[in-house]
């Protein structure tokens, strides 16, 4: 598909600079799917869609510092290092940005040379694997110098660090936010509980394949980034009984849809596993794993809003994307919500 029948005219003050100061007080736009109906609502009525016995899926992966800023002491030449993912020990995949100086062997330091990284492999569109010194302090070195990621669309500075993190979150390891998640609050998710709404926590760190922009012009030629990610026996046990009892998924996020429908496809019923995923879903795709899904409002001609279309149509999603313009709603990352049923 045309990578333009994605997109759609965004006004730059759309975008969300700052999170809101409570949660849950963003606008969420509902889409019907069955009616081909929109309803704009607070995130907080999300509980008047709820009902006893579904089940809510939650990407519980943790922002870690990922941006490091380094130096080529040979030259001086000043590189960023996003890292993506672990492959094991301390070597990373990283994006490194002026990645044409960095070649196998190059020695890169960070904080006053406090801290090293050496390349090991290169490869394509500025990837590297970079081994870090100290692999006993590793988390204690990428603390003291590394900063949050936050995506480049948002200029002003994060004054509460804990904001670009979901109130679940506990594993550590992603480069970038489960945004979807944002939105929740510890309150919310008690009366989420007390309304016997089963919560289920799964992980996928998220890393380049989320967030990477699609620079070709057709959805085919596209290739998705792997991204890690872990089902849990427990997770697994629970998804299975709601599936067999016809009970509703709803996913909180595309991380989690991503997630839940790699894994479903490969086994054919939710399995406990550690795994990659590079699942691109764009129009055509065919749902097995999800019912429902929360999420925020994606970029233009971006593989997260191909997704969105997948699920309910591109022509009714770009409608509701028109309407939350015309109407004021906040984008991307510290915007407000959508829920798809």
């Amino acid at each position: 598909m045309d990578i333009h029948l994605f997109d759609y005219n965004l006004p730059p003050e759309r975008i969300a600079q700052t999170p809101l100061a409570e949660r849950d007080a963003s606008r969420m736009l509902v889409l019907h799917r069955s009616t081909q109906t929109l309803e704009h609502r607070s995130f907080r009525d999300l509980l008047s869609y709820l009902r006893p016995g579904d089940v809510l899926v939650r990407n519980n992966t943790r922002v870690i510092p990922a941006r490091l800023f380094g130096v080529k002491p040979a030259t001086g030449a000043h590189v960023e290092v996003l890292l993506l993912r672990p492959l094991h020990d301390t070597t990373w995949e990283c994006l490194v940005g002026n990645a044409r100086v960095v070649k196998i062997g190059t020695v890169l330091v960070f904080g006053d040379d406090q801290w090293q990284a050496t390349c090991v492999e290169v490869a394509d569109e500025g990837i590297r694997h970079l081994t870090f010194a100290d692999v006993s302090s590793f988390w204690n070195m990428l603390d003291q110098h590394g900063t949050m990621p936050l995506p480049p669309y948002i200029h002003e500075r994060l004054e509460d660090q804990e904001r670009y993190q979901t109130v679940y979150s506990n594993i550590r390891g992603s480069a970038a936010a489960p945004t979807a998640g944002l939105h929740f609050t510890p309150e919310m998710l008690e009366k989420v509980r007390i309304m016997k709404v089963e919560l289920v926590d799964i992980t996928l760190h998220v890393g380049l394949g989320t967030f990477r922009p699609v620079s070709v012009e057709r959805t085919e030629d596209h290739h998705m980034h792997s991204e890690s990610y872990e089902i849990s026996e427990e997770a697994a046990y629970a998804l299975n009984q709601a599936k067999q009892e016809h009970r509703r998924i709803i996913a909180v996020g595309t991380t989690s849809t991503r997630t839940l429908e790699a894994n479903y496809a490969k086994h054919g019923s939710f399995m406990a596993e550690k795994s990659q995923t590079n699942l691109f879903i764009t129009p055509g795709y065919r749902f097995q794993a999800i019912d429902a899904l929360i999420t925020n409002f994606h970029l233009p001609k971006s593989t997260l809003l191909m997704l969105v279309s997948a699920f309910a149509g591109r022509e009714f999603v770009l409608e509701a994307y028109r309407e939350a313009v015309q109407s004021c709603y906040r984008f991307f990352s510290f915007g407000d919500a959508m829920f798809l049923e």
